[in-house]
C-alpha cells in the first residue's frame, strides 16, 4: 500500500477541466467566468491509499515514473514593494512574473490560453457596484461552443487574443504564430458576419470587434496610435441603435466601444464618422457614475468641433462662446464627484513614511477616476489655448492694462493649478492601481492583496496615463513615474501598446516641456519580443 497523498480539493468542474481551482465558497471564480454553475466540492478525507506495488514496478522497469506536479499552469509572483510615493517609481518586483506551463494531456493550448485570458481580463460585475470588465465574454463563448456555431467569429477572435496574451507573457513564439493565424480566420469570419444584416446585429459579432481591438493593443500594432477597429465600432454602435442600451450586456459593450472611439477623437484628434448623440443622450438623468462621465465628456467634442469650424483666425465672439462652452463642460466634470455615492470617493491614506496616497474600495473605481482626471486635464488645456487666443485678439484691440487681458492671465494660473492637482492625484493613485498597496496604504504581497493587479484593470489606465504625461504639464518626477508604470504594464501583462505609449509619451513630454525626461530602458525580453512580432507581420 502506498499513500497517494491528499486528493485535490478543487471543485468537480475545475478538476474535469484540469485547471487550478481557487476553491471559493460557495462556488469558485473559474466556474463563474466559464459561464457554468459551480458543481461544488467533494468531501476531503485525510488521504488516499492505493495498492500500486505492481504498477510502480512496471513503471520503474520502463523508466516512466510520472512527475508529481500535475498543475496545468503556475504563475509565480514575488513582491518587494515600495512604501512611499516619494520612493515609489512605478516598479515592483511583482513585474518579474514567470509563467511555467506544464503539459496536461487533455487540455489544448487554446483552452489553457482562454483560461489565462479570462483570469486576467474578465471581471464579473460586482454586486455592490455592477462594474465588471468584459463579463459578457464567457457567457457568449460558452453558448457558441455548446451550439458548435461554425459561422461565428467569436471563438476565433477570443482564442487568437488569448493565445497572443499568453504568448507575449511567456515569450512563446509558437503561441504568437498560432495567435496570428487565428486572428486571420477571425477577420475573415467577421467580414462575412458584418455583410449579413442579421449577424451584424448579434452581440457575439460586436464582442468579436472588442476582442480584435484588444488583440491590436496587445500586439501594439496600431497605425501609429490609431486603431483599425474604430470605424467598425462606430458602424456597429449606429446600427444597433438605442436598443443596445436595453440590457446590461448591451450597455457594457457600448461603454467599451464608446470609450475606445472617444479616446481617438479627444486625445488623438480623430474626426467622428458617426453622430452618437442620439444614443449618448439616453444617459440624460442617469445616476450611474460611468454613464454620467460619458455624457459629460461627450460635450467636450462639441467645443473642439466649434473651434475647428470657425474662421482662421477666429473672431472675438466665437472665442468667447467657446470659452463659455468649455467652462460649462469643466463645471459639469468638476460636479461629477459631488454626486457620487460615498463608497465611490477616494480614500486619503498615508504610507509607512507618512506620505499621502489615494486608495479606493475597488480598482475599477480608480480606473474611472483616472478617466475623469484626464478629461479635466483635457478641458483645462483647451481653455488655456482659448485664453491665449483671446489674449492675442485683445492685444490688438485693447490697451495692455485692459481688465480683460489681466483676467485672461489670471485664468491661466488657475487652469495650470487644476492640471497639476489632477496629475498629482493620478500619481498618488498609482500604487493602489498597480496593487502595490492595499486600501489602507499598506504594502501588499500577491497573496495578501484584496484586488491583485490584473491585465483588465491596468488596461483601462493606459490612455488616461498617456494623455496626462504627454500633455507636457507633469513634473519630471511625475512623468518618469507614469512612463515607468506604463512600461511595467507592458512587460508584466504582455500589452505591447503600454510600452509604446510610454516611449511616445516620453518623446512628447520632451518636445512640450524643456525639462529633460528620460524614458526607462526596455525590460529584458521586450526588444526581442518586438522583433519577433515584426518578423510575423
Amino acid at each position: 500500500m502506498v499513500y497517494g497523498g491528499k486528493p485535490s480539493t478543487g471543485c468537480h468542474l475545475c478538476r474535469k477541466r484540469k485547471i487550478k481551482c481557487d476553491e471559493g465558497r460557495p462556488g469558485c471564480r473559474n466556474c463563474t467566468i466559464y459561464g457554468r454553475p459551480c458543481p461544488g466540492y467533494r468531501p476531503t478525507p485525510d488521504g488516499v491509499f492505493r495498492n500500486e506495488t505492481t504498477k510502480v514496478e512496471r513503471q520503474l522497469k520502463k523508466g516512466t515514473v510520472p512527475a508529481s506536479n500535475s498543475a496545468s499552469s503556475i504563475v509565480s509572483q514575488n513582491s518587494e514593494l515600495p512604501g512611499t510615493l516619494g520612493h515609489y517609481n512605478g516598479n515592483s518586483s511583482r513585474s518579474n512574473n514567470s509563467l511555467s506551463l506544464i503539459t496536461v494531456a487533455d487540455a489544448s493550448w487554446e483552452d489553457r490560453a482562454v483560461c489565462y485570458f479570462f483570469d486576467q481580463f474578465i471581471s464579473p460585475p460586482d454586486k455592490e457596484t455592477g462594474i465588471g470588465h468584459l463579463a459578457y465574454l464567457p457567457v457568449l463563448y460558452s453558448r457558441i461552443r455548446q451550439h458548435n456555431s461554425a459561422s461565428s467569429s467569436l471563438p476565433w477572435a477570443l482564442e487568437a487574443t488569448a493565445l497572443m496574451t499568453l504568448g507575449n507573457v511567456s515569450q512563446a513564439p509558437q503561441l504568437i504564430l498560432q495567435a496570428r493565424r487565428g486572428y486571420g480566420r477571425a477577420l475573415r469570419t467577421l467580414r462575412r458576419a458584418l455583410a449579413s444584416p442579421t449577424e451584424a446585429l448579434k452581440d457575439e459579432t460586436f464582442a468579436s470587434v472588442v476582442l480584435l481591438s484588444l488583440f491590436e493593443d496587445i500586439t501594439g500594432e496600431r497605425n501609429g496610435l490609431f486603431s483599425a477597429h474604430t470605424a467598425g465600432f462606430e458602424f456597429l454602435m449606429k446600427l444597433r441603435g438605442e436598443s443596445q442600451l436595453n440590457n446590461t450586456q448591451g450597455r457594457n459593450m457600448f461603454s467599451f466601444a464608446y470609450a475606445h472611439t472617444y479616446v481617438e477623437i479627444l486625445a488623438l484628434g480623430d474626426k467622428p464618422r458617426v453622430d452618437m448623440d442620439f444614443i449618448i443622450n439616453q444617459f440624460n438623468g442617469t445616476v450611474d457614475p460611468v454613464e454620467r462621465l460619458m455624457l459629460a465628456t461627450s460635450k467636450i467634442r462639441k467645443v473642439f468641433l466649434a473651434m475647428e469650424a470657425s474662421s482662421s483666425p477666429p473672431d472675438l465672439a466665437i472665442v468667447q462662446e467657446c470659452i463659455a462652452a468649455a467652462e460649462e463642460c469643466d463645471c459639469e466634470l468638476s460636479q461629477w464627484s459631488l454626486h457620487l455615492p460615498d463608497h465611490w470617493l477616494p480614500l486619503i491614506v498615508y504610507s509607512n513614511q507618512g506620505e499621502p496616497l489615494l486608495t479606493y474600495n475597488y480598482i475599477s473605481y480608480c480606473v474611472v477616476w483616472s478617466y475623469h482626471r484626464a478629461a479635466r486635464v483635457m478641458i483645462q488645456q483647451l481653455l488655456l489655448n482659448l485664453n491665449r487666443t483671446l489674449s492675442a485678439i485683445l492685444s490688438k484691440t485693447k490697451e495692455p492694462n485692459d481688465p480683460l487681458i489681466e483676467q485672461a492671465a489670471l485664468c491661466e494660473v488657475k487652469l495650470r493649478a487644476v492640471i497639476q492637482e489632477m496629475t498629482t492625484d493620478v500619481c498618488r493613485s498609482l500604487p493602489f492601481a498597480m496593487a502595490d498597496v492595499d486600501t489602507l496604504g499598506r504594502p501588499t504581497t500577491s497573496t495578501e492583496a484584496r484586488n491583485p493587479s490584473r491585465a483588465g484593470h491596468v488596461y483601462g489606465l493606459l490612455w488616461p496615463l498617456w494623455y496626462i504625461v504627454s500633455c507636457g504639464m507633469p513634473t519630471p518626477n511625475q512623468a518618469n513615474l507614469i512612463c515607468t508604470v506604463l512600461h511595467r504594464i507592458g512587460h508584466t501583462h504582455g500589452i505591447v501598446l503600454a510600452s509604446i505609449l510610454a516611449r511616445e509619451a516620453a518623446k512628447l513630454s520632451v518636445d512640450v516641456n524643456s525639462n529633460s525626461i528620460q524614458a526607462p530602458p526596455p525590460y529584458f525580453g521586450e526588444v526581442e519580443l518586438a522583433a519577433l512580432l515584426r518578423s510575423h507581420t
